[in-house]
């Protein structure tokens, strides 16, 4: 499975910007997508994960901010931030997760999302 995504990019705080990440290969072996996030000196964070059927989760920081969507027809996984903040400022990672359990997830290149104060 080979994932690209794009739409990273700079913005005031308060704007929006959408990612999005296309997945093409084996998409079939597929369940969950989602996206993440890496700031210098912190963790990675798990950011929000869809499933298959639409079931969605986000972190406690972007509730209400974020909304990610997937167009399973087009295997491509959107993430769109409104009310963007400073600290939302980080690369930002696709991932899929397949179906079977123990199979190393699939990531894109990160994207850089930065947001000025």
């Amino acid at each position: 499975v080979q994932l690209q995504a794009s739409g990273g990019g700079r913005v005031q705080a308060g704007g929006s910007l959408r990612l999005s990440c296309a997945a093409s290969g084996s998409v079939f072996s597929i369940n969950l997508m989602g996206w993440y996030r890496r700031t210098p000196g912190k963790q990675r964070e798990r950011v929000a994960v869809i499933t298959s059927g639409g079931s969605t989760n986000y972190a406690d920081s972007v509730k209400g901010r974020f909304t990610i969507s997937r167009d399973n027809a087009k295997n491509t996984v959107y993430l769109q931030m409104n009310s963007l903040k400073p600290e939302d400022t980080a690369v930002y990672y696709c991932n899929a997760e397949p179906w079977l359990e123990g199979v190393p997830h699939y990531w894109g290149k990160g994207t850089q999302v930065t947001v000025s104060s």
